[in-house]
């Protein structure tokens, strides 16, 4: 009996033997909102926003649900912050392209920067151009490519002064152009064909020399009365 108990004894590791677990590295709470942030834009630009739950994107995150809560408020928070972010990214690209003198290459400078936040960041111009489930403190897809209009309305306005035209058309143009671009971004975001390069070529190609080609008092040819 004696011997059976000793057997048994030394048989058990110590307590300095036993292998030791390997401790998680606890995220800091900026990590865990940034962590959440990531996983919310993902999902947002693949199911949209119904079809994702607060359920989800903590499980994603390892997470509870009262985590989600915590940083966000809930999933409307989440989605609106995501949102913000991505409008801010957006508008910061093309505003910060626009260095050129030349008006044509300016044209140029803006298309490319809108396909390359698209070529980029595809999860957010997914996002952004679905219509918004809830309201937003920071406004709309539309409202943003008026933002942008406007970046190039007084570019627009100094080139049609030069030319003789009337400079209040300027922002009619302009948000002609920006529209033009940005719809276009939207087809080329899920075909990619043809290349970047050559979509901006193209995009500029119809923008410059219709400019150029610009009546000062342009007419309408059908019969439509107004």
């Amino acid at each position: 009996m004696m011997d059976a108990v000793a057997t048994d004894s030394s048989s058990t590791p110590s307590d300095e033997a036993k292998p030791r677990r390997a401790r998680r590295t606890r995220m800091t709470g900026a990590e865990r909102r940034a962590q959440l942030l990531e996983i919310g834009r993902t999902l947002f630009a693949s199911k949209g926003f119904e079809a994702t739950s607060v359920e989800e994107i903590a499980a994603k995150a390892g997470v509870s649900k009262p985590v989600v809560y915590e940083h966000f408020g809930g999933k409307e928070g989440l989605y609106a912050v995501v949102v913000d972010r991505e409008m801010r990214r957006l508008l910061d690209m093309v505003t910060s392209s626009l260095t050129a003198g030349h008006p044509r290459e300016l044209c140029e400078q803006a298309a490319f920067a809108l396909l390359d936040y698209i070529e980029e960041y595809t999860d957010g111009f997914r996002i952004l151009v679905r219509d918004s489930p809830i309201p937003q403190s920071t406004g709309s897809f539309a409202s943003l490519i008026s933002d942008i209009a406007t970046q190039v309305e007084d570019i627009l306005g100094r080139e049609f002064k030069r030319r003789g035209f009337d400079p209040k058309l300027a922002p009619l143009y302009a948000q002609a152009l920006v529209g033009m671009v940005a719809l276009t971004g939207q087809w080329w975001l899920d075909v990619r064909r043809p290349k970047k390069a050559e979509v901006a070529a193209h995009l500029v190609n119809l923008a410059w020399h219709g400019l150029d080609g610009l009546e000062a008092k342009p007419r309408l040819i059908g019969r439509r009365k107004y």
